[in-house]
């Protein structure tokens, strides 16, 4: 671990920490040009796909959600580089060139016309889509974007983090306000990339629309690599997974086994653990005893050089039993990812028929809708950050005002709302389409405000700054400290998981609401024919089952327990031990 670094002054050594609030603008610049670059694109891809590759509502849709959990699913693998031997610093780099060569090449078949389909004739119904060869270059680009994201979303928020040493208690207090301004600015990157990029692809070109987010990302790269020398990089402490696997290994060969009366005869060997528990070693706990006979010593063991496929220590059990407390908490959060995919793919569509005209001459992009569920988030962030949480903490008594679990919470209560709203907004929306004798002409603007749109997108933007944040805080919070980067990338494995749900739930939807007569609750082309309320209010329901089923996990969640290592000020005669719930 590099805390410091030495240098010479006048001869002498001189010690120069390292990490440290210096070192963040080169730390957000990537996260904020990679968000500028996912946004600026994922934003407004129903979009591209629908008017210049000529797809249908539903295929574009699908085609949407897949790329953004591909996205989301690669940081396991990123996580695990990062967290086995590349580190995070490496992974976040050799990732952000991967990203540039899709970005690259995304721009250039927006450019060139021979690799999209030709523009539609005027009065022609059905356009000429795009042949296998232009998708298979849509789709090559999409994947190394994906493959570029699988390293650095996992790892950015984690080496950020790492830059503030937790043994240090004027810099523990930053590490959760840290998480506040990371998601900030995020939001703020977002913000741009869904008014000032969106307007530019839609009103200008895509070209421009796409190559702004490339020339940033190639920047933030080089910012990136800029502020290498200040950075406190953390050795990888070897592969997560592999240690997670032998626990259930030595666990298995040792069922048989009767558990010791007294857990102090359980192994423990602070030596061989030090690598892996620099902030402190995870005590016993007396919750699936199973893994526990892992860490029994027999005759056969060798306590001194133990095989770890027979033999574990108590922290390393501790780990997986971490990780298993973690499962049903981490799922709850895919349903509201699932309803905030909506607005990226039907409530985007919704916005083209409607009204957006803010002058007789400039309307808004109906991607830059998105702008409200951004404002929204930010507000609220702000709200909470600055005069929430000094409020509430005079009555909790926590630094951060209530613990993430109650955060998140409140986000599922949020989002619930938010689903509930759209279905009724999107009734209105048909009505005035029936009235106005528009039901068979989609492409007619509906003589009905957009601005109907706006309560559903800064509902979801409130239950993202809520729930999205506290999921963040608690995975980092309660995963074991070697698997911090696996932590992030299950936050965005949740995310994965919830657009492929919408996914899912669409071609379901389509494939068995479709009738006789040509009917169907999710139209090809046609949203005016459809009962789009019905997706939205049967989210509401699997959101609500949710909610219950997450207060009840969360009721009976199990803090990690964890001893701190001794510091060189006075430490209480418990040996710092203390539940992962207060941090």
């Amino acid at each position: 671990m590099n805390k410091m670094a030495t240098v010479e002054e006048k001869g002498r050594p001189v010690e120069k920490i390292k990490g440290g609030m210096v070192t963040m603008p080169f730390i957000f610049a990537n996260e904020v040009c990679e968000k500028l670059a996912v946004v600026g694109v994922g934003s407004n891809m129903q979009s591209y796909l629908t008017k210049q590759l000529h797809m249908s509502l539903t295929k574009a849709a699908n085609t949407t959600t897949n790329f953004s959990g591909t996205a989301s699913l690669t940081p396991l693998i990123g996580a695990f580089i990062a967290d086995s031997f590349a580190g995070r610093f490496w992974t976040i780099t050799v990732a952000s060139i991967f990203y540039q060569i899709g970005m690259v090449s995304l721009t250039t078949s927006a450019i060139l016309p021979k690799l999209r389909p030709p523009p539609c004739k005027v009065n022609e119904s059905v356009c000429q889509e795009a042949n296998s060869g232009q998708l298979a270059i849509l789709y090559i680009s999409l994947l190394l974007a994906a493959i570029g994201a699988g390293g650095v979303r996992p790892c950015v928020v984690s080496f950020g983090a790492d830059q503030f040493d937790e043994a240090d208690p004027e810099q523990k207090t930053k590490t959760w306000k840290f998480f506040n301004w990371y998601y900030f600015c995020m939001g703020a990157s977002m913000l741009v990339a869904v008014t000032v990029v969106v307007y530019i692809q839609d009103y200008i070109s895509w070209g421009w629309g796409l190559g702004i987010p490339t020339v940033a990302m190639a920047l933030s790269i080089i910012a990136f690599i800029f502020g290498y020398p200040l950075y406190r990089n953390l050795d990888p402490a070897g592969s997560p997974f592999t240690r997670l696997v032998q626990v259930c290994v030595a666990a298995y060969r040792k069922r048989n086994l009767s558990m010791p009366s007294d857990p102090t005869l359980l192994y423990e060997n602070q030596d061989l653990d030090a690598g892996i528990s620099l902030g402190g070693r995870l005590m016993h706990t007396k919750h699936m005893k199973f893994f526990s006979k892992a860490a029994i010593v027999t005759e056969e063991d060798d306590p001194k050089a133990p095989n770890w496929w027979r033999l574990n220590t108590v922290h390393r059990v501790e780990e997986l039993k971490s990780v298993i407390r973690m499962g049903p908490i981490w799922a709850s959060g895919i349903l509201l990812i699932t309803a905030a995919a909506q607005q990226h793919t039907f409530s985007l569509s919704q916005a083209k028929t409607m009204n957006r005209h803010l002058t007789k001459t400039f309307q808004i992009p109906a991607a830059s809708m998105g702008v409200f569920t951004l404002s929204c988030m930010l507000l609220t962030i702000g709200v909470y950050d600055r005069i929430l949480v000094p409020v509430i903490r005079r009555f909790t008594g926590l630094e951060r005002g209530i613990t993430y679990l109650t955060r998140m919470g409140i986000g599922f209560a949020i989002s619930i709302l938010a689903s509930f709203v759209a279905g009724f907004v999107e009734v209105k929306r048909r009505r005035a389409a029936f009235a106005y004798g528009l039901e068979d002409k989609p492409q007619e603007m509906i003589p009905i405000s957009v601005f109907w749109l706006v309560p559903q997108y800064c509902l979801h933007g409130m239950a993202e700054a809520f729930m999205s944040i506290g999921h963040l805080e608690f995975l980092y919070d309660q995963a074991p400290e070697s698997m911090r980067s696996t932590a992030t990338a299950f936050f965005w494995l949740a995310i994965s998981m919830g657009s492929y749900t919408s996914t899912f739930l669409v071609s379901i939807i389509h494939k068995f609401s479709a009738g006789p007569d040509g009917s169907n609750w999710l139209p090809d082309n046609n949203l005016n024919r459809g009962k789009l309320e019905y997706l939205y209010w049967l989210i509401t329901l699997l959101q609500v089952a949710n909610l219950v089923y997450y207060l009840a996990c969360a009721k009976f969640y199990t803090f990690k327990p964890i001893q701190v290592h001794a510091q060189e000020v006075d430490c209480s005669e418990e040996d710092g031990i203390e539940l992962r719930n207060r941090v």
